[in-house]
């Protein structure tokens, strides 16, 4: 076994937000939003909130840039030991995890509130304006950045152009099935429509479907990008011995990854091998595991050739034999290897941050038994992948229910 984890924090409750693409509810300020979520997670679990000594978060609440740990402390009333602000994008609540498990082992702490909300906030008294490469998809857009210089002046700046150039890069390589790509994405809306919390409840999708959709960044269609929501999730990570006590099921942490080798497609070393990879290899061997011994993968999906080259570089099958796993399985919940099983993002939908925690959600729910008519049978083990930027940085989870 990897050093690393020994698998006795665990995650011992969880809460999600319906995803919504008109939210319905009534606009609330950030710190409102990530408090209710710790209130209904620790409910969940059965933790009284003063037990509380940790916490993760990711972005800002929208009401802080700065401090923003010490900010929702305070507001939630909480005094820590540990908190942690990671800055990973999709691959953040990923990390989160980790992190509290890390700490938790390390008897920084023994209750870890990770957290993160999209949903809409009162409009302030004077808006500030929104910068335009902002709103176009750019991230590093202040002078002297790499991307400001040599990638924003020339268009190159929004995901969509990025995912689009790992997907020409990979069908050159590979081969042109852009089927299975379609099929991923049909998969998923199987499972979505067994979701009544999914934006796509209700709505299947065929792959002639999915490649009549139109055409967003060769070769990419509509169907195959994530669409956005308002949401919200939280996980309760904790002890073993306490969670034995608690209400649910616990669900060790026992292994993860990290690994960041670039933050744009223009400086990546290979636009068909992922950081993914060495993130999955590290998390199996610190779990003492295979990719054949898990049970589900939860696979962040902002787009249909993310979750191809996730199940290919976490090892489940060679270079470029994603295409034809993709057609030999079932990505569907009642298939033989299931794969985002609450829809995924495409599927579900995409709330921000909260998007990449739904995958850790859903895994936790399976793992637990608690997801109703999409229950797996085996749900014991499960992998978990985060990815941030344009394929940037990617980190992965094994999580095992004792």
């Amino acid at each position: 076994m990897a050093q690393g984890l020994r698998g006795d924090a665990v995650v011992a409750g969880f809460v999600e937000r319906r995803a919504e693409r008109r939210f319905t509810g009534t606009p609330r300020l950030g710190l409102e939003q990530w408090a209710d979520l710790a209130a209904d997670v620790l409910a969940d679990a059965g933790i009284a909130p003063h037990e509380v000594d940790g916490l993760c978060c990711g972005g800002d609440p929208g009401e802080s840039s700065m401090f923003v740990p010490a900010t929702i402390a305070e507001y939630c009333g909480w005094k820590l030991s540990f908190a942690e602000r990671v800055d990973l994008g999709g691959a953040s609540p990923v990390g989160m995890v980790w992190r509290a498990a890390a700490a938790i082992e390390l008897g920084a702490c023994e209750v870890v509130v990770c957290a993160a909300s999209m949903q809409p906030r009162p409009a302030p008294p004077r808006p500030q304006p929104v910068d335009a490469r902002v709103s176009f998809g750019a991230s590093s857009n202040a002078w002297g950045s790499p991307q400001a210089e040599f990638d924003i002046p020339y268009g190159n700046l929004g995901q969509n152009c990025g995912y689009a150039m790992y997907a020409e890069r990979y069908h050159d390589q590979f081969g042109w099935d852009e089927r299975s790509r379609a099929k991923i994405v049909a998969d998923q809306r199987v499972s979505a429509c067994a979701n009544p919390d999914a934006v796509w409840f209700g709505h299947p999708v065929t792959v002639d479907d999915v490649l009549a959709s139109p055409m967003i960044a060769d070769p990419l269609h509509m169907l195959e990008i994530v669409m956005p929501c308002n949401g919200g999730a939280a996980l309760v990570v904790t002890t073993a011995e306490r969670a034995r006590h608690l209400r649910h099921r616990p669900v060790a942490i026992t292994g993860f990854g990290e690994y960041l080798t670039h933050k744009t497609p223009t400086y990546a070393p290979d636009l068909t091998t992922t950081p993914v990879g060495p993130a999955a290899k590290r998390a199996f061997a610190m779990a003492g595991i295979t990719p054949a011994d898990v049970d589900m993968v939860e696979l962040y999906d902002c787009y249909s050739i993310t979750v191809m080259l996730s199940i290919e570089d976490s090892g489940f099958c060679g270079k470029g034999e994603g295409m034809a796993f993709v057609r030999d399985h079932d990505l569907s919940y009642r298939g033989d290897f299931p794969c985002n099983t609450h829809g995924g993002q495409l599927g579900f939908g995409q709330a921000g941050l909260a998007g990449g925690m739904s995958q850790v959600v859903e895994a936790v729910r399976q793992v637990q038994g608690r997801a109703g008519d999409r229950q797996l049978a085996r749900h014991d083990i499960a992998y978990v992948s985060g990815t941030g930027g344009i394929m940037s940085e990617q980190a992965a989870l094994v999580l095992r229910g004792l």
